[in-house]
Parts: structure tokens; sequence; C-alpha cells
């Protein structure tokens, strides 16, 4: 009976023996396939991640190729890519392949998108794709920029930033920063003791009363609006983002070399360029077909009777064409150059009409010292956009003033970056005498000013426009007009994204 005891309870060890070891067996076996599986995701991750890095040295490559080659999309071949480049490491030995897709700018625009897909050799199959978007920043980052002391009456509502490298005087309503490279400076328009580099004239608004621009302001010497207050007030109601003063002026004095290298692109085949006129100036009509109708301007608008020059102001004049018959000469009509590109050299330029998927840029100067001679551009009919995406861009640069005349519209509206080289932008005065065309209404501005003297289009008296809007459009910093003024010659990374 012992016997068969023991053989039994062996029976029974060596069944569970067995169990056992075939459980072992699998957990082994499960042990082993989730280490290789481990090992082959950690071996996965690492290429994955080599192959990123590697990307990423294509996008830092061109990147370096474009700082010392600006407007080389090709990578130097001349020739259609995609451009493919071995990767070393520390050692020489290649390791893996970069290959880069480049589209260029459209015309007027600096926003050139690179992608780049990084290849371990090692591992073929894994890739990692990535896709950036560079531009260089232009001159248009401000919706208002100016050279001199500035003033901004009640009445004035500005959507975008602001920027002067003299002092501000802001008695409106801004939706954005206000700044100025003064951190004090004299206000011309009152005597008494300096006050900050951006400061305000318009009273503290009790909650009863109405917001700015209409809130009362007077020319008084403001206290709290100088030095030595501390804190400078932060009047939420007046500057709704903010005043930063002082920063860093911003250069004027290039656009010298930008109106002549504007003019030569003009003379070549993709431009569009035209010498004196021979009479009072040219007038270009846009249409929304991409062609742009030429006149030659026989003669002027002349002033209402009395009404004269009693600012003593350089140039004043109605700035407005005749309506009377042969007071226009059509010289034909043309498509808009394919360089974008209309430069007129004479001293006078009125420009009007709409465009629709259409980038221009129309430049006057004659490069002349004397402010007698050089170049003015005109606006008093509605010049339009269709597109508001950054499609439709215009731009006009002038060598000396930027103006809206006295026979204006009633309610303006003008889009466009608006540059005057050496002048202003603005409205002669026009005193009672030139009534009923003293006063005007609306003026609506969406884009963006540059001045380099007093900006302005109304007076203290009611001369000009009551309302002024002024819009910044922000797709004029990255995608600006044709051969618009750059701030610099380096790209900066805009969007950055990796893709399937």
């Amino acid at each position: 009976m012992k016997n068969n005891f023991l053989k039994k309870q062996k029976g029974v060890v060596l069944v569970q023996v067995l169990v056992f070891a075939t459980v072992s067996v699998i957990i082994m076996t499960g042990l082993v396939g989730w280490a290789g599986t481990n090992v082959k995701a950690s071996r996965l991750a690492f290429f994955r991640e080599q192959a990123f890095q590697i990307a990423e040295s294509g996008i830092e490559y061109y990147r370096w190729h474009l700082a010392h080659a600006q407007s080389d999309f090709q990578d130097g071949t001349g020739a259609a890519g995609p451009y493919v480049h071995n990767y070393l490491d520390k050692d020489g030995n290649i390791i893996g392949t970069f290959t880069l897709e480049i589209t260029p700018p459209p015309i007027g625009s600096t926003v050139v998108t690179i992608r780049s897909t990084g290849v371990v050799n090692e591992y073929p199959t894994v890739n990692r794709k990535l896709e950036v978007r560079m531009a260089i920043p232009s001159w248009a980052r401000y919706a208002v920029a100016a050279n001199a002391d500035m003033r901004f009456g009640s009445g004035t509502e500005v959507f975008g930033p602001l920027h002067s490298n003299g002092g501000i005087r802001f008695d409106g309503l801004a939706h954005n920063i206000i700044s100025s490279s003064r951190t004090s400076y004299d206000d011309p328009d009152h005597s008494g003791a300096v006050e900050f580099g951006v400061h305000t004239h318009t009273d503290p608004s009790p909650p009863a009363n109405p917001a700015p621009p209409n809130s009362p302001t007077n020319n008084a010497f403001r206290a709290n609006e100088a030095p030595p207050t501390n804190p400078v007030p932060t009047r939420s109601d007046i500057f709704q983002a903010g005043r930063q003063f002082p920063v860093p002026a911003i250069d004027f004095s290039g656009i010298t070399t930008d109106l002549a290298s504007i003019r030569t692109q003009a003379q070549t085949a993709s431009g569009f360029y035209r010498g004196g006129s021979g009479a009072l100036g040219y007038r270009v009509l846009l249409m929304n077909n991409d062609t742009f109708s030429l006149y030659r301007v026989n003669t002027l608008r002349a002033a209402p009777n009395n009404c004269t020059n009693t600012a003593n102001q350089t140039t004043w004049g109605t700035w407005s064409i005749a309506t009377s018959g042969g007071a226009q000469t059509l010289l034909g009509n043309y498509p808009i150059p394919v360089n974008g590109l209309i430069f007129l050299e004479d001293s006078r330029v009125w420009v009007e009409g709409q465009i629709n998927t259409a980038r221009v840029t129309i430049a006057a100067s004659r490069f002349s010292p004397d402010p007698n001679v050089q170049s003015q551009i005109t606006v008093n009919n509605n010049l339009l956009y269709t597109n508001y995406d950054g499609t439709d861009t215009i731009s006009m640069i002038a060598e000396n003033n930027f103006n809206v005349g006295l026979f204006s519209l009633d309610n303006l509206r003008i889009d466009g970056a608006i540059v005057a080289q050496l002048g202003r932008v603005g409205r002669y005065y026009y005193e009672n005498d030139c009534s009923p065309s003293d006063n005007r209404n609306t003026l609506t501005l969406y884009g963006m000013i540059a001045s380099s003297l007093r900006y302005g289009f109304a007076y203290t008296d009611g001369s000009g426009y009551a309302t002024r809007n002024i819009t910044y459009d922000a797709n004029l910093l990255y995608s600006p007009p044709p051969s618009f003024p750059l701030t610099s010659d380096q790209y900066t990374i805009i969007s950055w994204q990796e893709v399937k």
C-alpha cells in the first residue's frame, strides 16, 4: 500500500512539474517576445528621432543658404527640385539624407515654404517630414509709421500698431500699441513743459460719459501726462493695448534707394515706366480685370473764390483734376505688369479704381532736392480691393507728399500701403471760403501709412475729415506689395509643423 501511495504522489508531482514547466515556457516566450518588441520599438523610436533631427538639419541648412543667397530658391543648382543632401555623423560617415522641396514666394510676397524629409539609411522605411514657412518682415509693421512729432485728434480710431520716431499726442481711440522713440518731448501744439513721448490730452471718461474719441480735450499742459509722473498712467480708455516709449527708431532714409531700384525694375520688359507727362501729371485708373488706364492730366479744378493758401503751405492747391472736356487725355489701357511695378517720373500722379487678384506698386519720384519739383501722389476717389485675404495689395510710394485733395469724396476709402518718403501723408488746409468741400465726413484707410513729416487729414477748426478710421492690414507684414521696403535681409520662421 505504501508503494502505491508513493507512486501516486510521484505522478502528481510529475503533472505539476509539467504544468509549471508549460506555464514557464509560455511566460518566457511572452517575455522574450515582449523584450523583442520593446527592443524593436526602441530602435524604431531612436531612428524616428534621428530622422526628425536630420529633417530639422535640412531646414536649418536652407535657412543658412537663404542668408547668403536671399533670392535663390533652387538650392544653388539653377534647376527644379527636389534636392537631396547626405547627412554625416561626427566622424564623417553618411548615416542618412534630407530631401528639400522649396516653394518660392509669389510676386510681392517674401514667404518661402520649405519641406524637409529626413531618412536614416539603416532604417529607410522610416521618415519624418517638416514644413516651415520663412519670410522677411516688410516695412509695413505698423498701421502708421512716422518720422516726426505727430498728433492724432479726437475722432481718430486706429486698429493696428502705431509708431513715430518723434513724440505722439493721441486723443482718439487706439486698439493696438502706440509707441515712440522719444522718452519725452515738447508738444508743439501748446506751451508748457515737456510731456511723455506718447501722451493724451483727452479727459478721463467717467462711466456715464461717452468713450473716446468723443471725450473732451484741450491744449492745456497735462502734468499727469508728463515727467516725473511715475508710473505712467495706464489710460486704457485711450490706449487699449498700452503705450511704449522709448523704443528704437525706424529708418526712413533707405526709401530713396528703394525708389531707384523700383524705377530700374519698372524700366525692364516686365515692368511699366513713363517719364514726364509733358503736362500736369498722370492719372492711373486701376481696373478689376488686371489692367489699368493711364491718362495725361491737362487741367486742374480751380479753387472757389476767396479760397486761398492762408496757412502758407508749400505746393498748396486743390490737387483735383478738372471735370470739363479735355481735362484728361487717355494714353492707353495696359495690363498690370508682370512684376507689379508702375513707375511714373512726374511731379503729380492721381490714383483711383479697384483691383481684383492683383498686386501692384505705384511709385512716383523725380529724385530732386526741390520740394516744388518732387513727386506727389493724390487720391480723391475710392481706391479699393476686391479681396481682403492678402490676394489684393496696392502700395503708393511718393517722393514727397501723399494727398487727399480739396474735391475729394465726402466718404472716402483708400485700401493700400501709403508712403510719403520726404513729405507727409494728409490733406492741405482749406479754410471756410473753400466751402462746401473744406469739411468732409469720413475717411477710411485700410492698410498702413508711412509719413516722414507730420501726418493729418483734419484740422482743429473742422477742415478736413471729421472721422478718420485707420485699420492695419496684417497681410502687409510678410506679403507686402511688389518691391515694398523690407526691414532687413534676414528670413525669420513664421510657422513650423510636422506633416505626414
